[in-house]
């Protein structure tokens, strides 16, 4: 695997075959820090998995991000930072009891945006995320 690289842009690719038609990578590896891309819930077919579930969508993308950091060699423990942008506040408390299945503290940092609406129709949710990649 890729090490931590100070000089230059890394892709870290899940092998998730939609990002070959994307103009972005799922995640960015410089300077020892790993730069997530946001992620919905999308389902390979299209269409958004856990329609009008926020806490499911939730689940469903911090799955992926461990995806992600396993391929940079990370893991949930490295994450210093995510970024959760959502379109409703109906149920966002339950996303809590998902973020502790996945983080554990000292917790990241976090910030919450609400915003009009997000790319993908029906996704409730969008998070982003910063990882600290450990020199192994």
């Amino acid at each position: 695997m890729t090490s931590p690289s100070d000089g230059k842009n890394v892709e870290i690719d899940p092998g998730w075959p939609q990002f070959a038609k994307y103009t972005f990578a799922p995640a960015i590896l410089r300077g020892g820090f790993l730069f997530v891309s946001g992620m919905t819930a999308g389902g390979s077919e299209g269409g958004i998995l856990c329609p009008g579930d926020i806490a499911g969508q939730t689940d469903i993308i911090l799955q992926r991000l461990g995806e992600i950091l396993a391929r940079a060699n990370c893991g949930y423990e490295d994450v210093v930072a995510t970024r959760e942008f959502v379109t409703t506040t109906d149920g966002y408390r339950k996303t809590t009891d998902v973020r502790r299945k996945y983080f554990k503290p000292p917790f990241p940092a976090a910030t919450g945006v609400i915003v009009a609406g997000l790319l993908r129709p029906g996704a409730l949710i969008e998070i982003e995320a910063i990882a600290a990649v450990p020199r192994r």
